[in-house]
């Protein structure tokens, strides 16, 4: 029969408090459970970020392709309108800034009626290029939350690790042992805030790339058209076929 002494039990004890004080189940869930409020919170606040990183590219994605498709709908119209009102009837179902350009052209045509068309192409060209514009401000709304996320997201969950392991600490601290059952939890929940803000970023930085690309080849794309229809407009003034000579005639 073996009887324990009191150094003996004095020894296990150690390891019975580390035991009771170990979870059971070290899942994120359990994890998140366990976490500090303050982890707890940015980890949260890390899931809504990506909640809304994904949000984002799932609205700008279907945005995009719609105004892609419009303006390559607009550019094959106008490589086969012969003049500015052939231009203009031609656009007349196409919605948004792409099938603005050629009325953009024809109201400010109709606004120089009287006046010597030198400084036409001038004026249309300033009136097309703030609709290039305007579409392109219109199509980068909405990722500048992505650029924002992709760079804070590291270090709001770096901050959250900070400060579960100075929990940790305190723990070990309070536990008088540096038994591993005893560090392993706070540490693997404040790592766990660390994780959940790169799943955050990455994807924000990876998607903001991808829309930046996208975008400018949407503006590329947008002043092709704008260049159609000062080609139109460059032929309609060498025909005289324009509202301006009409009236001054």
């Amino acid at each position: 029969m073996t009887v324990q002494t009191s150094d003996t039990l004095g020894s296990a004890a150690p390891h019975e408090l580390a035991a009771s004080l170990l979870p059971h189940d070290l899942s994120p869930w359990n994890m998140f459970l366990s976490a500090d409020i303050v982890v707890q919170v940015v980890m949260v606040g890390l899931a809504l970020a990506s909640v809304a990183t994904w949000s984002v590219w799932l609205a700008k994605t279907v945005e995009l392709r719609q105004a892609r498709r419009r303006v390559h709908q607009t550019i094959a119209s106008l490589a086969e309108a012969r003049t500015l009102a052939d231009a203009v009837r031609r656009l007349d179902g196409i919605d948004g800034p792409e099938g603005q350009l050629a009325r953009a052209a024809m109201a400010e045509a109709r606004l120089s009626a009287g006046i010597p068309g030198e400084g036409l192409k001038e004026r249309v060209e300033s009136r097309l290029a703030r609709i290039e514009a305007a579409a392109g401000r219109r199509m980068a709304v909405g990722t500048g939350i992505l650029a924002t996320i992709g760079s804070v997201g590291p270090f709001v969950g770096l901050f959250g690790t900070v400060w579960g392991i100075m929990n940790s600490f305190v723990g070990i601290s309070k536990a008088q042992t540096t038994n591993l059952a005893v560090v392993a939890p706070g540490i693997a929940e404040a790592l766990l805030a660390t994780a959940i803000g790169l799943v955050a970023a990455i994807p924000a930085v990876v998607i903001y790339n991808a829309f930046t690309r996208s975008i400018s080849g949407y503006k590329a794309l947008m002043g092709d058209a704008a260049a159609d229809v000062l080609r139109i407009v460059s032929r309609d003034l060498d025909r005289r076929a324009l509202p301006l000579h009409e009236a001054a005639e």
